[in-house]
């Protein structure tokens, strides 16, 4: 396990970390999607309510699958991912497609930027402090109307590992790795101070090639405040 004093900047060090297994990362999961039928239907259905063409981004992308996923389906998808060796690894096998690195705490996009953002599992990354954070910066960088697909751990408490392992990869390089859960409740909690309108909450058990936790999905819409139409 990980002590208090060795995660004082759990962002900084969830970068190095990922830059550090961004090869063995894309071979354990850049093909997960092909076993996750759930998953694979709500993007079908994130990517009809966005609708074609729309501009969307896969907000903690990882090798792309979920961008190469979404763009499959007829949306201008494109990734961001903390970590710049992932961003690498991402380019590389997702060629045409479009991926940068970038802090989900200050998006590198000006306001009003996609249709939709698919964050699957990043979320998790941010310190329970500082989540409502990374969520207005997602609002902000929404159109008004546009829809967040939000995914995260269900439980309590973090999770702090000091190596990578997979169901591939029982034991692996020495990482700094941390993880917040969350209750479904408390994250639309979140959500609402941040300024979306959850619209449908949805969960599932582990796959048995999964990290054995409950998953929850969120859809959320961006509304605008007080009701009243957004400036453009």
């Amino acid at each position: 396990m990980v002590s208090d004093s060795q995660h004082r900047d759990w962002y900084s060090e969830i970068a190095t970390s990922y830059d550090a297994i961004a090869e063995l990362y894309a071979i354990d999961y850049a093909d997960e999607l092909s076993r996750k039928s759930f998953d694979r239907e709500l993007l079908g259905r994130f990517a009809e309510l966005t609708g074609q063409g729309a501009r969307v981004c896969d907000l903690g992308c990882g090798p792309g699958h979920l961008a190469r996923y979404l763009s499959g389906l007829g949306v201008d998808a494109m990734g961001v991912d903390v970590s710049s060796a992932m961003v690498g690894v991402a380019r590389r096998l997702n060629p045409g497609l479009e991926f940068q690195q970038g802090d989900m705490l200050r998006l590198p996009f000006s306001d009003r930027s996609f249709s939709g953002i698919a964050a699957f599992y990043s979320i998790i990354h941010i310190e329970r402090r500082r989540v409502t954070d990374a969520l207005q910066e997602m609002y902000r960088v929404l159109e008004s109307e546009g829809h967040l697909l939000l995914s995260f751990h269900i439980g309590e408490g973090e999770i702090h590992r000091d190596e990578y392992s997979s169901h591939n990869r029982p034991k692996g390089p020495k990482i700094a790795f941390h993880a917040t859960l969350f209750a479904i409740d408390e994250m639309e909690r979140y959500l609402v101070d941040a300024g979306f309108e959850v619209e449908e909450s949805l969960n599932r058990e582990a796959y048995d090639f999964e990290y054995p936790s409950r998953r929850a999905y969120l859809l959320a819409k961006k509304s605008p405040p007080n009701g009243t139409p957004e400036k453009l």
